[in-house]
């Protein structure tokens, strides 16, 4: 694991489910599952960026940082649309639908919440 991100859970089959869903439509996939906390990787290797869900140490509640946002480049517009749909049908909130957006011309992204509130992007930029 050469780097990773955290977002917190509320609850922790909430979370995990939604992931389990959703990021096999990018070939992501869990590769490490502990009490409250799963780990997520291309291929499920556990290889290169890791995204970790779990409840926080502290024992407080998990809340969405305010600007924090995971972005997951994807290899094709399909792949944002699939995950996109996959978000929507698995508790995911809606924060801008997948489409062309004005960062450049082939950038193509789709933006929502978890069902925990973690902002997350998907984008392909060819």
């Amino acid at each position: 694991m050469t780097v990773y991100a955290t977002v917190g859970a509320l609850d922790p089959a909430v979370s995990h489910a939604f992931y389990d869903a959703v990021l096999p439509t990018t070939g992501w996939s869990s590769h490490a599952d502990f009490p409250g906390w799963r780990g997520y990787s291309k291929g499920g290797s556990g290889e290169g960026f890791v995204l970790w869900t779990c409840t926080p140490f502290d024992g407080a509640p998990a809340t969405a940082g305010n600007g924090a946002m995971i972005g997951f480049f994807v290899d094709s517009r399909a792949e944002v649309d699939a995950f996109h749909a996959a978000a929507m049908a698995h508790g995911g909130s809606d924060e801008g639908a997948p489409g062309l957006r004005p960062y450049g011309p082939n950038w193509y992204a789709a933006y929502l919440r978890d069902p925990a509130g973690n902002k997350l992007a998907v984008v392909h930029n060819p």
